[in-house]
């Protein structure tokens, strides 16, 4: 539990903003997705690439885990944005629209030539109905792969489902990548929330987010860094029992019992490895400030 990493926010960069790149060295967040595909005009991709590699490279990104957006392997710019990317010094490589297993074997290979050091992740998009139904393929593609990233918006629309407050309508899709990533034992995203200026409906995605389980929340503006990291983090008295749990348990396995109660509740050793999960990641956090 020690190496556990906070992901409660992961704000998308264009990679062709300078003053973004440079920007994102300031902000509270966990993780900066450099991005060189969405984001980026055509015409603008071969300078966004350099822009970002040596953005990567020069550093100053401090606890930033810091993904590459790279355009997808069938584009003109695929190729080349992963074989820049391999030896940048970035964390990881984010795939768009990732539809197989196969797709993310492909993109290992290129890595794996281009000289890539076996910690670079590879982080996969969910954001296609074909991906969705792979999604447990895709999880267990490679040793590299390090986690999934939601796409709801281009999700939604290839599935011509509406964007509703509860999110009814992707919660099959949610669900299936969520199971996937975590019998994967690899992190995972939730989609974007688009209406920048519903602060309410922002922090009730984010809530919801958590509850099902996701690590945090992908971002498109920094205004709401704050809220995403309130809401994937653990609460103090979250933390206060968590640790309680902790000690309690300890205590009685001491005297040679399985078994506990604290505050009225029955704990056994699925709680206790969930406290420890939660003390772990404050204390990530904490030591973050």
């Amino acid at each position: 539990m020690s190496s556990i990493r906070p992901r409660r926010s992961m704000l998308y960069m264009p990679g062709s903003n300078a003053r973004a790149l440079e920007k994102g060295k300031t902000l509270p967040a966990d993780a900066l997705i450099l991005d060189l595909e969405d984001a980026v005009a055509p015409d603008a991709k071969v300078a966004a690439r350099e822009q970002v590699t040596e953005a990567v490279r020069a550093g100053g990104y401090g606890h930033r885990e810091l993904l590459v957006r790279v355009n997808g392997l069938a584009t003109p710019w695929g190729y080349d944005d992963l074989v820049a990317a391999a030896t940048s010094g970035a964390d990881a490589v984010l795939l768009p629209k990732v539809d197989s297993a196969d797709m993310v074997r492909q993109v290992e290979a290129v890595l794996d030539a281009a000289g890539a050091p076996a910690d670079l992740a590879i982080w996969c998009m969910m954001e296609t109905p074909r991906g969705i139904l792979h999604a447990e393929e895709i999880a267990c593609a490679s040793p590299r792969l390090g986690g999934l990233v939601m796409g709801t918006s281009d999700l939604a629309k290839d599935l011509h489902a509406a964007h509703t407050a509860l999110r009814l309508p992707l919660v099959t899709s949610l669900g299936l990548c969520l199971l996937a990533a975590r019998a994967a034992g690899v992190a995972i995203m939730d989609g974007v929330y688009l209406d920048l200026s519903d602060d309410e409906g922002f922090a009730a995605s984010c809530k919801q987010g958590a509850e099902l389980g996701f690590d945090g929340k992908t971002l498109i503006h920094p205004k709401t860094l704050a809220a995403a990291n309130e809401a994937f983090a653990p609460s103090d008295d979250e933390v206060a029992f968590s640790r309680k749990i902790i000690a309690a348990h300890a205590e009685a396995e001491a005297a040679g019992k399985g078994v506990v109660v604290v505050d009225g509740k029955l704990i056994e050793n699925l709680h206790v490895e969930n406290a420890k999960r939660l003390v772990a990641l404050a204390e990530a956090i904490a030591a973050r400030r």
